[in-house]
């Protein structure tokens, strides 16, 4: 799910990956922590003839190495590893997420490896699940394993680019991609802009991916938008609302709205509450409802227990 905060962090998260984090190592330059991330939920999918069941999401091991390299220079590694799939019994083993390698020069970090692109950071959404794409990135596809991606970080402001070689040969081809997310904060407001390019294989077309977004803290409520436009395919809207009714408690309202360029467009709307307990914020409590205007849906649910560190 993600968040209506601005990404001012990013460089951090790809750098050290894991600032809450357990520190099992920590000497001669050296940091190695273990982040974990464990969401287990009973869900109904929204459409037609589902039935409840027990869904993994997510099941997530996170390994993070740091070195030292003297004046503001560091050398990272990211290893992370889902079982979400192991768990639902589709495969019998864990399923490598990310593999990265990179340096960090203070205010710039790049990476090399198996990891997300600059347009994975872009949207607004706040829903546990979507039956749904999040917006047109998600829909494209926002990961490759022959990634070279660079973070910059200057404050209030935030560029990410990435590009995934198209590998025409190798075992790892898979597309072709070039992405870039840019956002900022102006006191309240958050803005954003994200931009890729992408060959789904060697043979196929580009298709370009526009979008943007604002997101407004109005201190009882944070509001957001983004809109996405996919070329030749759909345009996506999504609006969201969050408030924090109690301690530990928190609410969330959406609407993502699919046009395509063939077809009837389809809105969905979600709703859902969050409670951390105060004295270990990591460990939530959530439940979620959500349909589509589609003919024949029936409304989804959800609930389910999430615990980090």
């Amino acid at each position: 799910m993600k968040k209506l905060v601005l990404a001012s962090a990013i460089i951090a998260a790809s750098v050290a990956g894991t600032a809450s984090a357990a520190t099992l190592y920590n000497d001669n330059g050296l940091t190695y922590k273990l982040k974990g991330d464990f969401q287990v939920q009973l869900r109904q999918d929204v459409g037609d003839d589902q039935n409840l069941d027990v869904e993994f999401d997510d099941l997530e091991l996170k390994n993070s190495i740091v070195y030292d390299l003297g004046g503001d220079m560091k050398a990272f590694g990211q290893l992370d590893f889902g079982y979400k799939n192991a768990g639902e019994g589709k495969t019998s083993s864990s399923h490598l997420e990310e593999a990265y390698v990179g340096l960090d020069f203070g205010t710039v970090a790049v990476s090399i490896g198996q990891q997300n692109y600059a347009t994975d950071e872009f949207g607004i959404d706040a829903a546990y699940e979507n039956s749904l794409a999040e917006d047109g990135f998600d829909e494209q596809g926002t990961s490759g394993n022959d990634v070279i991606r660079a973070d910059v970080d200057l404050g209030a402001f935030t560029l990410i680019a990435s590009t995934e070689l198209d590998a025409e040969g190798e075992k790892s081809e898979d597309g072709e991609s070039f992405d870039i997310y840019a956002a900022t904060e102006l006191e309240s407001i958050e803005l954003a802009a994200a931009y890729q390019s992408m060959k789904s294989s060697v043979d196929a077309d580009s298709v370009s991916t526009f979008g943007v977004s604002a997101a407004f803290d109005a201190g009882f409520a944070k509001l957001g938008a983004d809109f996405t436009t996919v070329e030749d395919t759909q345009d996506q809207l999504n609006i969201v609302a969050k408030a924090k009714v109690s301690k530990g408690m928190k609410v969330a309202i959406g609407l993502n709205n699919i046009d395509p360029d063939a077809g009837d467009s389809v809105t969905e709307w979600y709703a859902n509450v969050t409670y951390k307990f105060p004295e270990q914020k990591k460990v939530s409590l959530f439940a979620e409802i959500a349909d589509t205007d589609e003919d024949g849906v029936d409304l989804g649910y959800l609930a389910g227990m999430r615990v980090k560190f």
